[in-house]
């Protein structure tokens, strides 16, 4: 067992080898939009914590929020390293992607159990792929130098009609590009889901081994996100790495015990759906 090893047995719960992480980063990316449900990160870290997931996703300007609170049995910390601004409505001329100096050792110092770098595929963007490489392979070589393991989120976008992107759940161009963050020497892979949630198990086999998170994406009802957690989970999905499906939930606790019960005790989407209802 690797120094990598060691960090990443924090993220993943011993008796089912899966693993929710809540996504909170949402403000490093300068939306408006993006504040729903976090408008107060304090409070919102702090109800998320106490719903007891194996993870939470912060930056390092709010990372204190979980790190410092709670005992050895609070989530772990996922880092987000990198900034982008791809999310906004008119989309930008100039788009970047630009990397935290020295990620991983932020990591180390931050006790985070990974860090989280995009791999961004964007229409009439090669630009913006490329310097997602340049960050996943000066993150990588980070990571090798401090024992930090390095999770890749490959993402392929559309553009909307209201010349915004979205995610694009296309398993031919999804496939490609996992295969890709892999080869770059991902730890862990967060990935979008595919339009058929029960091809998902294309995606965990171009992964190799490495273990696959499913992104979330925007916002859905309850039981089309427990349907497509079901779906993901029995394509061989190691967990789910969900935002504002739940932190713009009314129930973010009871959604956040829905799921574990779904990771953890194979509970099914109709007793989910009851948990959150009775939560």
């Amino acid at each position: 067992m690797s120094d990598l090893d060691y960090r990443l047995r924090r993220l993943f719960n011993p008796r089912s080898g899966r693993c929710l992480d809540i996504a909170v980063d949402h403000g490093f990316f300068g939306e408006r939009s993006f504040l729903a449900g976090i408008e107060d990160l304090p409070a919102a870290v702090a109800v998320l914590a106490a719903a007891g997931p194996d993870a939470i996703q912060l930056t390092v300007g709010q990372a204190h929020l979980l790190q410092g609170s709670g005992g050895r049995q609070r989530p772990a910390l996922v880092l987000r390293t990198d900034v982008a601004n791809v999310y906004g409505t008119p989309l930008p001329d100039h788009m970047y992607s630009l990397l935290t100096p020295e990620p991983a050792l932020r990591g180390v110092r931050l006790d985070a159990a990974c860090i989280v770098v995009n791999l961004l595929d964007l229409p009439d963007r090669p630009a913006v792929r490329e310097a997602c490489l340049r960050n996943v392979l000066t993150a990588r070589a980070d990571c090798d130098r401090y024992g930090m393991p390095l999770m890749v989120e490959p993402l392929v976008m559309k553009e909307t009609p209201a010349g915004a992107y979205t995610v694009n759940g296309d398993i031919e161009r999804i496939v490609p590009i996992v295969r890709q963050a892999v080869e770059l020497g991902a730890d862990v892979i967060k990935a979008d889901p595919t339009d058929d949630p029960h091809a998902y198990a294309a995606v965990v086999q171009t992964a190799s081994g490495v273990p696959v998170l499913v992104r979330g994406g925007g916002r859905v009802d309850d039981a089309e996100l427990l349907a497509r957690t079901a779906g993901v989970l029995a394509c061989g999905a190691r967990g789910i790495v969900y935002g504002r499906n739940i932190i713009a939930h009314p129930k973010p606790g009871a959604l956040t015990a829905a799921l574990l019960g779904m990771l953890h005790d194979d509970l099914d989407p109709e007793g989910a759906l009851r948990v959150i209802e009775q939560g």
